[in-house]
């Protein structure tokens, strides 16, 4: 069972940055494009960024301009770099292939800004 492990969450004040990193315990993240998601308290999950295994690019309109996904294929793994950090952006931040079907999920990391 491949295991999905986020890290890098904090709390930060708006207007900081953060850099999320998602390693996987095998090699799939390296073929598959990759996604980050959130989930913030009462809500339901949501789409943030994804990348592709090739390195395109996806964003949400919320996060356009201020988030970037990358990869690193030899580490297996993918980070999101978080700056103008706003205080919608706290929640519980996921990785997982956009393939179906989803790896199990991780724990997460949580991020949370003050305002």
């Amino acid at each position: 069972q491949v295991q999905l492990v986020e890290s890098g969450g904090g709390l930060v004040q708006a207007g900081g940055s953060l850099r999320l990193s998602c390693a996987a315990s095998a090699s799939i993240l390296r073929i598959n494009a990759v996604g980050w998601y959130r989930q913030a308290p009462g809500k339901q999950r949501e789409f943030v960024a994804a990348i592709t295994s090739g390195g395109s690019t996806n964003y949400a309109d919320s996060v356009k301009g201020r988030f970037t996904i990358s990869r690193d294929n030899a580490k297996n793994t993918v980070y999101l770099q978080m700056n103008s950090l706003k205080p919608e952006d706290t929640a519980v931040y996921y990785c997982n292939r956009l393939s179906s079907p989803p790896l199990r999920w991780g724990q997460g990391t949580q991020v949370t800004v003050s305002s």
